[in-house]
């Protein structure tokens, strides 16, 4: 255990940001899922509704460092062209 009170303050900080930053990921994933299920069961109306909630949490994770930039890009890029190549029913 460390000594210094910055340390111990150090600790508390890096838990409460952990918690944070799963809480942020947990999120995403299900509403990624919730998309996903959407769009498998051809209900695109809701899904175009969801799919502009889901774009500005990746990016306000990716803003915030929770994810990379870059991976938030990727999966906001592949959800987007699984919306476009949905067949209509």
């Amino acid at each position: 255990m460390p000594i210094k009170h910055a340390a111990l303050k150090q600790i508390r900080k890096d838990r409460t940001r952990q918690s944070r930053n799963q809480a942020i990921r947990a999120e995403l994933k299900t509403l990624t899922k919730r998309l996903l299920a959407l769009l498998s069961e051809q209900k695109l109306e809701e899904a175009r509704q969801l799919i502009r909630l889901v774009s500005k949490k990746f990016d306000r994770a990716a803003s915030a460092r929770v994810i990379h930039p870059n991976t938030a890009a990727r999966y906001k890029s592949r959800l987007a062209h699984r919306l476009t190549q949905t067949p209509k029913a």
